[in-house]
């Protein structure tokens, strides 16, 4: 699936199954509450934290696809093509960080 038919299947779910898009302020609300149980699972799975039982059975794949549908639903709220904007901002991205990472001596 191409990020653009995900952004179109993820519109044509919004409006058949959700009913209509949550508005962008609680979208941006889910967004953050997504991410963080993302962050929860990277600090217990590859930080120093640990399970607890009740969390042993997280899915690490299903929450960060959580957090690219809500992402998505934010894209196609705003009007921003997610294909376009990562393509620029890779190229930006090339730009200032050719040397930049080369250079580094943590990286080395």
């Amino acid at each position: 699936m191409t990020i653009a038919e995900a952004q179109e299947t993820v519109d044509q779910w919004i409006n058949k199954t959700g009913i209509r898009y949550f508005n962008e302020l609680t979208n941006t609300a889910i967004l953050m509450e997504e991410v963080g149980e993302v962050a929860r699972i990277m600090s217990r799975k590859y930080g120093e934290q640990s399970f607890k039982k009740s969390d042993e059975a997280v899915d690490l794949a299903d929450e960060m696809a959580d957090v690219l549908f809500v992402l998505i639903c934010l894209a196609n709220q705003t009007g921003i093509d997610l294909t376009s904007a990562l393509e620029k901002n890779l190229v930006k991205k090339t730009i200032r960080d050719t040397d930049r990472h080369r250079n580094n001596e943590k990286l080395k």
